[in-house]
C-alpha cells in the first residue's frame, strides 16, 4: 500500500437527526477530487440519518459511515473520526453545509500552514440549490491569525450579525495535531472547535486564512437561537481557564483569552439568572444575584440589552433566517 498523498484529506461530519440535509453534504464533499475519505459519524440519530448517508455513496469507496447508539456530542464524534481515518489532512463539514466546487483545490494551492481555512458564505436554506452561482469570487489575501486575533475574533458583540472566526472551518495537518497530542474536547458541546484551535495557536500553529469562499453554511429560521445549555456555557469559560493554567501564551495571548473568558462567563451568569427565574421564580433569581456581587454587572447590562435588541427587531425585522431579504452573507468581508 503506497503512502496518502500529501494533498489527501479525509471530510469529517458529525451528524445528528440530519437525514434531510446529509446527502447534499456528502456529495458535496466527494465531488472534490482532494477528497480521500469522508467520515460520517453518525452521533445517535432518531431518524434516518444512517440510511440517507449510506445511500449517498458514489461507488469510490471513500465513504465511511458509523453509528454511535447514544449522543455522546460533536466532539466524541470528530475524535472517533480522527482515529478511525488515514488521510494526513483532516477537515470538518457540518451536516447542514456544503463545499462550493473547488474549495479544497483552493486552499491547498496555499503553502506554509498548519491549519487553513476561507471564508463561509451564509445562505437561507430556500437559497441553498441555487447558491454555487450566486457565491462572489473574492481575491484570496492570504493572512496568518495569531492566538491573541483569533480568541478576540470570536467575542461577539451585542447589535452586530455574528461573525466570530471560530466558525471558520479550516482543513488541519493531523501530524501537528498528534506532534502536540491535539484533539476535541469532549467535555465541550459548545466552543469545540475555537477551543481546539486556540489550543492549536497556543502550541505554535501556522493557522493562515483566505477571503476565497469554499464553505457554504445553511442558515434555517432557527438557527439563531441558541440551542446550547446554561451549563455549556460554564463548561467553555472553564476551559478558557484551563488553557490560561497550563499554556504559556505570551501576553497578548493571555489578556486575550482572558478577555474571552470574562465574555462568556458574563453570559453564563445572565442565562443562569435567567433560568433561576424562570424554574423557581424572580426572588430565588434575586437571591442568587445577591449572593454574587461580582455577577450582578453582567445580569443587569445583560438584561436591558436583550430588551433594546428585541426594540431594535420591532423596528427593523430581522432578514429571512440571516437578518434579511434571503442574500448571501460572508463572514469575511472583502
Amino acid at each position: 500500500m503506497t503512502a496518502a498523498a500529501p494533498t489527501d484529506v479525509c471530510i469529517i461530519i458529525a451528524a445528528r437527526n440530519a437525514a434531510d440535509t446529509i446527502a447534499r453534504a456528502i456529495s458535496s464533499a466527494l465531488a472534490e477530487p482532494e477528497t480521500s475519505e469522508v467520515v460520517v459519524v453518525d452521533d445517535g440519530s432518531s431518524d434516518e440519518t444512517v440510511a440517507v448517508a449510506s445511500a449517498a455513496d458514489d461507488g469510490t469507496g471513500r465513504l465511511n459511515v458509523v453509528r454511535f447508539e447514544a449522543n455522546r456530542g460533536p466532539s466524541a464524534a470528530r475524535n472517533h473520526a480522527i482515529s478511525i481515518s488515514q488521510s494526513p489532512l483532516l477537515a470538518l463539514l457540518d451536516a447542514d453545509d456544503f463545499f462550493l466546487p473547488g474549495r479544497l483545490r483552493q486552499l491547498l494551492s496555499q503553502d506554509c500552514w498548519d491549519l487553513i481555512a476561507d471564508n463561509i458564505a451564509f445562505i437561507d436554506a430556500g437559497g441553498a440549490a441555487s447558491a454555487a452561482a450566486k457565491v462572489e469570487q473574492f481575491t484570496p489575501g492570504p493572512r496568518l491569525i495569531d492566538l491573541a486575533g483569533f480568541v478576540d475574533g470570536n467575542i461577539s458583540r451585542r447589535g452586530a450579525r455574528r461573525g466570530e472566526i471560530g466558525f471558520l472551518k479550516p482543513i488541519m495537518r493531523r501530524a501537528f495535531l498528534d506532534e502536540h497530542g491535539l484533539r476535541y474536547d469532549e467535555t465541550l458541546r459548545l466552543g469545540e472547535d475555537y477551543n481546539l484551535y486556540a489550543r492549536a495557536l497556543a502550541k505554535g500553529a501556522r493557522y493562515k486564512v483566505i477571503k476565497s469562499c469554499g464553505y457554504a453554511a445553511v442558515v434555517r429560521g432557527n438557527s439563531l437561537s441558541g440551542r446550547h445549555s446554561t451549563i455549556d456555557l460554564k463548561c467553555l469559560y472553564e476551559a478558557d481557564r484551563a488553557m490560561l493554567a497550563e499554556a504559556r501564551l505570551g501576553s497578548a495571548g493571555e489578556a486575550a483569552l482572558r478577555r474571552h473568558e470574562r465574555h462568556v462567563r458574563d453570559r453564563y451568569e445572565l442565562r443562569h439568572f435567567l433560568d433561576l427565574k424562570n424554574q423557581d421564580g424572580f426572588r430565588s433569581a434575586i437571591g442568587y444575584s445577591l449572593k454574587r456581587p461580582g455577577a450582578l454587572p453582567a445580569i443587569v447590562s445583560g438584561i436591558l440589552g436583550d430588551k433594546s435588541e428585541r426594540f431594535r427587531r420591532l423596528r427593523s425585522p430581522a432578514p429571512v433566517a440571516l437578518g434579511g431579504t434571503g442574500e448571501i452573507r460572508y463572514l469575511l468581508q472583502e
